[in-house]
């Protein structure tokens, strides 16, 4: 289950990989999708960025679909599955920011929605390209210890998303054009104090990373397995002068189906 208030924490971070995707997004169009959309708070800067278009998000948890529309925007919010989804020849573009990563074998998807875009059309996509960190290590460690390790699902290391050039290459042979680049954020978190209970590496994995963890563990495996990634955080992630330095790698792609 997510929780909209948990992955809301660092909004600003979050939302800035979004804005540097759409910098390179050259559309007019009259309908948008944002797969993936989660509580709607950066869908609602699609309708800000193209006031022309009708606007829809779609999500697989009722609770996020359900905070984006308490928003009240104009925006649709639908609960739905990405992997169901089908680029109809009404889309203009469809973003789909921070999801893919979820998605089992996205890949193969990516070579079925960009089959299916419509000539002039344009799919742009993020995801994190951070599996091999220091954040996801640890959660790895301590996963493996033997008091979790029966309970929880497999977490998997820096196979789950491509590198750019990967993903050029699987859009391109569908006879796209790509950009694809990555960037690495270096977010200053504040650290209100030591105790890695209160570490704000922690509280972002929370709301992203440690989520499965968390959805597989009762109350009380949670909080012991909380408290030991704390310490491995903690201690990856040194607290200096009130700030954690938190270096976050993305992968961008922008595949656009040629007109005509």
């Amino acid at each position: 289950m997510w929780d909209p208030a948990v992955y809301l924490r660092f909004t600003d971070h979050r939302s800035r990989p979004l804005a540097d995707l759409l910098a390179r997004v050259v559309a007019d169009p009259a309908v948008v999708v944002d797969l993936g959309c989660g509580p709607g708070t950066l869908t609602v800067h699609l309708a800000d960025r193209w006031p022309g278009a009708s606007v829809t998000g779609i999500d697989s948890s009722t609770e996020m679909i359900a905070a984006a529309r308490a928003l009240g925007s104009p925006v649709r919010f639908d609960v739905g599955d990405v992997t169901d989804w089908e680029p109809g020849p009404d889309v203009d573009v469809a973003i789909c920011n921070a999801v893919l990563q979820w998605v089992p074998g996205h890949p193969a998807l990516l070579d079925r929605w960009a089959a299916r875009l419509r000539p002039g059309a344009v799919l742009a996509f993020q995801v994190p390209g951070n599996f091999d960190a220091p954040s996801h290590r640890a959660i790895r460690s301590v996963a493996a210890d033997a008091r979790w390790r029966d309970r929880l699902p497999d977490i998997r290391g820096g196979d789950v998303v491509l590198d750019p050039a990967g993903y050029a290459t699987r859009l391109l042979r569908s006879g796209c054009t790509v950009d694809a680049w990555e960037s690495t954020y270096l977010h200053l978190l504040p650290a209100v104090d030591t105790d890695p209970a209160t570490h704000p590496v922690l509280a972002w994995v929370e709301g992203t990373a440690a989520r499965p963890v968390r959805a597989a563990l009762d109350d009380a495996g949670w909080a012991a397995f909380r408290r030991r990634l704390g310490e491995e955080l903690a201690a990856r992630y040194p607290v200096r002068d009130g700030l954690v330095a938190f270096p976050f790698r993305r992968v961008f792609v922008v595949a656009t189906k040629p007109a005509g």
